[in-house]
């Protein structure tokens, strides 16, 4: 398995600490924004009702489900049975690794995103799968050319790995995408996971779409979800999969051996979290639009050449110097205490950039940017 990139930056904050440096922690997109206080006392009424203290079997998380469907039909017109097509997680990334290890065979093909989310790469090892890496290119807005797959990976490949809003790049999917890309695994026998955290942090006009809603979706695709972004509820681990009804089931077979879900405490935070109206989440994605206006301005007016990214919480740039992404993110962390995440964790065609979290509010964002400045000024 990888050396987690977060260890390693881990290490090179705690240096900058040693030397009295103050932090502005942008690598890890943990939101600073607070969650919803209905969620809160949800889960603070939860502790005192007993009937919530015991293990939690399918009629523990059926509210869960149910307030999971009503949501889908909301938000994307979605008719998703409750008891086939929709399963809690403990977090989308347990429901990932998990949902690998229920689908496939060790020495199955994958066909995973570079770059993409280096937790990916962990539960590849730990399912024992083989890779192909297929690019995400700059020029191409950061989605994959399925076409470009040689037919014989194709034929031989188990499962499709795609997320948009993009995490590292920020790269954003139109329907027509999501459209090609289970007409490809239908063609090919392929299980799609589409890993959809950043589902509310749209910016502007922009709409996230979800892939079930592709024609002939239902036959071949899983769409992870977390609460962890959307309502800024990272520490509780709570998400849902929904999609192909064997897929669901395979997955949730596995869990019964492997966990007994999440606290119904943390369910119910969910329920009235999703429970709110769609405002809540569209004046949190305004905060994130001014902190990436924010940040993009002042890295333009710093040498940087930056796209301003539609979606997501973070912003992926390339450095504007002929260094490693490694050495610049650590050497950045020890020497100015501004922590990005390096381009070449998130994989081989990472390198050259860094991701920026929008995790601080404007003003430090700023700073950053001018400190980022000065550290590049001494070593160019």
């Amino acid at each position: 398995m990888p050396e987690s990139v977060f260890l390693q930056m881990d290490a090179a904050k705690k240096a900058a600490l040693a030397r009295g440096l103050s932090l502005i922690d942008l690598s890890i997109g943990a939101s600073d924004l607070p969650p919803p206080q209905v969620a809160l006392q949800a889960l603070s009424d939860a502790v005192w009702d007993p009937s919530t203290y015991g293990y939690c079997l399918r009629s523990g998380f059926t509210p869960l489900l149910e307030a999971v469907a009503d949501w889908h039909q909301q938000r994307f017109g979605q008719k998703l049975d409750p008891a086939r097509e929709l399963l809690p997680l403990i977090g989308s990334q347990e429901g990932f690794s998990n949902l690998l290890l229920a689908t496939t065979n060790p020495g199955d093909l994958i066909l995973l995103p570079d770059p993409g989310y280096p937790s990916y790469l962990g539960a590849v090892a730990i399912a024992g799968l083989q890779t192909h890496l297929v690019p995400l290119q700059e020029d191409q807005n950061f989605l994959p050319d399925l076409q470009a797959i040689p037919a014989d990976v194709a034929a031989r490949a188990s499962v499709l790995v795609l997320s948009y809003p993009n995490n590292p790049t920020s790269g954003v999917a139109t329907p027509e995408f999501m459209q090609q890309a289970v007409d490809f695994c239908l063609q090919h026998d392929i299980l799609l996971i589409h890993d959809f955290p950043y589902v509310d942090m749209v910016f502007g006009d922009y709409e996230a779409p979800s892939v079930l809603d592709a024609k002939g979706a239902m036959g071949c695709a899983v769409e992870l979800y977390s609460i962890s972004k959307s309502f800024h509820l990272g520490g509780f681990r709570l998400g849902w999969a929904a999609g192909n009804k064997d897929a669901i089931a395979a997955l949730e077979q596995l869990k019964s051996a492997v966990d007994f879900n999440q606290y119904v405490g943390i369910q119910r935070a969910g329920i009235a979290a999703l429970g709110l109206p769609r405002s809540h989440t569209r004046q949190d994605a305004r905060r994130l639009m001014e902190r990436r206006d924010a940040l993009c301005q002042a890295l333009r007016g710093t040498g940087w050449d930056i796209s301003v990214p539609q979606a997501s919480m973070y912003v992926w740039a390339r450095i504007p110097a002929p260094i490693s992404s490694f050495d610049f993110a650590l050497d950045l962390a020890r020497e100015t205490g501004v922590t990005v995440a390096p381009g070449r964790a998130f994989g081989t065609r990472g390198e050259g950039f860094v991701r920026f979290a929008l995790v601080r509010e404007p003003a430090m964002l700023q700073e950053a940017a001018q400190k980022i400045a000065g550290f590049l000024k001494e070593r160019v």
